[in-house]
């Protein structure tokens, strides 16, 4: 390691001063301007890490949905999934670490994770389109570069272009080539075989809206375009070139506020879906004959989803086990539907990606989905190679169909990581293929009311929670005091949890009407105010 090199450009990035930041599930976001001595020394850490598993790691310059003033990091390990929980670590004490500590930072990582200081690094780095990315991923390549490692610079992609991109390296090709028209004709090519198939091939034309955020999605999917079949007519809303990333669009702010975004003119009936700032979600939706609004969220996408894999899978008679994974915060009645009527087993886990990912890896077909559009399906190779087997070989027509739209699937869905473009093309080519319209996918099951608060608190460890975050078992008294509100209303259920990032305490709660989840939401929020030290005035109704 060349010391006087690390102080000299470490010099040039320098930490402000009393600042702390915490790498969590969405890797380091704060304001732009306090992120250049971060992305500095994440450079620095790629290289340890691809040192450390010889393999090429990502690092993506976003901070997703946030506003456009904010930005962040994260980096991906080599299967395209998220960075190690124990390298979490080792990121904040590099990020946190004084000028004059780095270089024995640098040592500790090295010593602790077995590092190998010769050996050759890899790093692809990409960012999305906020004003503040190219500067930022600059740092980062400055700190590639200060420890030797060699680096391939991506330019603007979308978060889950890049872990598909590093994915494809480290597989050696086996999960696709690892550029942006790899990317792109792999889908496309496993799309155009979907749509082939589907009832009414040919002469109608499918039309979607899509909201861009403002962001990076607009961008790629433009040139994505001409890949797609004459089938299929997209229309960018949102996309760029008037308006502020994020600002009153996106699918984050589709989600929280249950409307429309600015910036699209949705007519009755129409198929419209948003992206988020760095296309890693999507939530569908549509106005109704008489101007009401209807979303559908990530439940809805993975209960679709499921519906179509499970049928595939009775066809192809194979015995593959499937499973669809939730968070908490998933609406009751997709639950239900997913158990009682689809007969699907639904695991729950802590919110967050990688907590998901980790479970869905136990199943031959993993469906997961956050409510707020984060998701995808992953298929255990055992189960890839059945079904790419009986594409080829297998002799009963339907069976050999079946597997084929199968193995068709697989290539289209993103199993790196939630992808709002991939997800976007399933979602399309189910609808096509089953022959749905978005009211009646709508139809599948009625959400149950619900509401989600945010109570500040003073200090949000004072709560502490179990069973996937469904029951809290401190501060005392709380959990108890839930269930005696939860008693009062029907098929209602509640829970609070503390927010990963700030001192708040979210509550959520449905009930079988708006008004009950709403009273519901409005008493736990007192509970938590009164038993877990609330700041400030009680929460008003």
């Amino acid at each position: 390691m060349d010391t006087e090199a690390l102080k000299k450009y470490s010099a040039l990035h320098p930490k402000p001063a009393g600042l702390t930041l915490q790498y969590g599930t969405a890797g380091f976001r704060s304001k732009a301007e306090r992120l250049d001595h971060v992305m500095f020394r994440m450079g620095l850490l790629a290289v340890l890490r691809s040192r450390a598993v010889a393999s090429t790691i990502g690092i993506m310059v976003t901070a997703s949905h946030n506003p456009e003033e904010d930005n962040g990091v994260k980096l991906v390990d080599p299967l395209g999934e998220m960075l190690h929980p124990s390298w979490e670590e080792y990121a904040t004490q590099l990020a946190n670490a004084e000028e004059q500590d780095l270089q024995k930072i640098i040592t500790e990582i090295c010593q602790k994770a077995a590092v190998n200081q010769h050996k050759d690094a890899s790093v692809f780095i990409g960012r999305d389109t906020r004003p503040s990315s190219e500067r930022l991923s600059q740092a980062a390549i400055d700190g590639i570069s200060v420890l030797g490692g060699q680096y391939q610079d991506y330019g603007l992609v979308t978060t889950p272009q890049l872990h598909y991109m590093v994915c494809c390296q480290n597989t050696r090709g086996q999960y696709g080539k690892a550029t942006l028209e790899g990317y792109y004709e792999k889908l496309s090519k496993a799309f155009m075989e979907l749509i082939k198939k589907s009832p009414s091939s040919g002469e109608n034309q499918r039309d979607l809206k899509i909201d861009c955020a403002n962001g990076i999605g607009a961008l790629k999917l433009s040139e994505m375009e001409p890949y797609f079949p004459k089938e299929v007519r997209i229309h960018l809303c949102n996309d760029g070139t008037k308006e502020k990333l994020n600002h009153l669009c996106g699918a984050d702010f589709v989600k929280v506020h249950q409307k429309p975004p600015a910036g699209l003119d949705m007519k009755p009936n129409e198929r419209c879906c948003s992206f988020d700032g760095d296309a890693d979600r999507i939530v569908y939706y549509y106005k109704d004959a008489a101007g009401h609004f209807h979303l559908i969220d990530g439940d809805k996408i993975a209960t679709l989803i499921s519906i179509f894999l499970k049928e595939l899978l009775a066809k192809v008679g194979q015995t593959l086990k499937m499973a669809v994974v939730q968070t908490a915060y998933a609406n009751g009645s997709s639950t239900r539907y997913l158990e009682q009527t689809l007969k699907v087993p639904v695991h729950c886990v802590k919110t967050g990606v990688k907590h998901l990912h980790h479970k869905a890896q136990e199943f031959d077909v993993g469906v997961y989905f956050e409510a707020n559009g984060h998701g995808t399906v992953l298929f255990s190779k055992a189960a890839e190679t059945t079904i790419r087997e009986l594409a080829k070989e297998e002799k009963d027509d339907d069976k050999r169909e079946a597997a084929k739209v199968l193995e068709n699937m697989m290539d289209l869905i993103n199993q790196t990581v939630g992808d709002a473009i991939s997800d976007m093309l399933v979602i399309e080519a189910v609808l096509a293929l089953k022959g749905l319209t978005v009211q009646q996918w709508d139809a599948i099951y009625t959400d149950l009311p619900n509401r989600l608060l945010k109570v500040q608190v003073a200090d949000r460890r004072v709560i502490d929670t179990t069973d996937a975050e469904r029951r809290a078992v401190r501060p005392p008294g709380l959990q108890e005091t839930i269930e005696a509100l939860v008693k009062k209303y029907s098929q209602a259920r509640a829970f609070v949890r503390p927010s990963g990032t700030e001192d708040v305490v979210r509550v959520y709660a449905e009930a079988e009407t708006q008004e009950a989840a709403d009273a519901l939401a409005h008493e736990v929020s007192l509970a938590v105010h009164h038993l877990a030290g609330g700041r400030g005035a009680p929460p008003q109704p």
